[in-house]
């Protein structure tokens, strides 16, 4: 069935499309009777007419879009919560979040031409041609730091390594072997390499042996026989690659009969809401995800106002939430 248009509301109100487009758009200094903009728009509402974002943007040269691009990374928590404050903090201003997954063979190009996006954020860098092509159009482009020039994806993320630091500086006060839970999801490598790499060199730094790395799958199963494998290289506690892995090495602790934390502590990364019903409740780091959305949202309102000084990035956040489990 088609969507109800101007011209269904001119018809039905007796009007031309002209002052129903004058009518709900608000536009002032057009001679419209106050009875006939009442008909208009109660014709409108009856009808169910929505007015058209694509002519929106036709007519302005840009939607009120903000355009999120995710890469193929499983969507979890962090994501989640990231996404709904920007979307929060951006409604104020009249803005809509819409989300463009990584995933399948559509080109980036044939997606911000169909929106026309007020703004881009890159969760992962953009291709040269896209960054170029994008802001050719206008259109403001930004990584999740507000960096104007892309981060090297070669090199290790700053906040990656401290997330690992933190979590071998507090299992460090053990005195112990500390080992490693890797996802086995291999959308997730790109930040366990850089976690990993900042648990061994505070391994390093701290004097405590190599790390000992195993694979962790969110069953009891795949746990236990980790945990099989730590047990018998005397790791005294283990730094899991997110929560959901750490909840997994629980899992694969009390089935091996150890406890924990005496038998071995563990703390996960992300501080989501399952983290403190576990038993024991777990330790973990927190990334404060709400202060980057906020962050995010005040760079792209800056932007749209002309702002000359632009907000002040508030840094990664990130802090150890002790509970039982480490």
């Amino acid at each position: 069935m088609a969507g109800i248009t101007s011209a269904d509301v001119a018809r039905e109100s007796g009007v031309s499309r002209t002052t129903v487009s004058y009518v709900l758009t608000g536009r002032d200094g057009v001679n419209i009777s106050e009875e006939t903009r009442r008909r208009v728009r109660e014709t409108a509402v009856r009808l169910g007419y929505a007015p058209s974002a694509a002519a929106r943007a036709l007519r302005t040269g840009r939607s009120d879009l903000v355009l999120c691009i995710l890469p193929d990374w499983p969507v979890g928590p962090v994501i989640e919560t990231l996404l709904d404050e920007l979307a929060d903090e951006l409604s104020g201003r009249g803005l809509s979040v819409l989300v463009h997954h990584g995933r399948g063979a559509r080109s980036l190009t044939d997606l911000w031409r169909t929106v026309t996006p007020r703004a881009v954020i890159g969760f992962a860098p953009f291709a040269d041609h896209d960054l170029l092509a994008m802001r050719q159009a206008g259109i403001q482009v930004l990584g999740t730091l507000g960096e104007d020039d892309q981060p090297d994806p070669a090199l290790p993320s700053e906040s990656q390594l401290r997330i690992g630091g933190l979590q071998a500086g507090h299992l460090g006060r053990r005195r112990g072997r500390i080992g490693y839970a890797w996802p086995t999801d291999s959308r997730l490598e790109v930040f366990a390499r850089d976690r990993l790499l900042g648990v061994r060199r505070a391994c390093t730094e701290l004097g405590l042996p190599e790390p000992v790395v195993r694979p962790v799958g969110l069953d009891v199963d795949a746990a236990a026989v980790a945990v099989r494998a730590w047990r018998g290289q005397e790791v005294t506690g283990v730094a899991a690659y997110n929560d959901d892995v750490a909840l997994a090495v629980l899992a694969g602790l009390r089935a091996e009969g150890l406890s924990c934390p005496e038998g071995c502590a563990v703390i996960g990364v992300d501080d989501v809401p399952a983290a403190r019903l576990a038993a024991p409740a777990l330790t973990t780091v927190s990334q404060s995800i709400e202060v980057q959305a906020r962050y995010l949202a005040a760079l792209v309102l800056a932007d749209l106002d002309g702002a000359e000084d632009k907000p002040v990035h508030p840094g990664h956040g990130l802090h150890v939430v002790e509970r039982d489990s480490a």
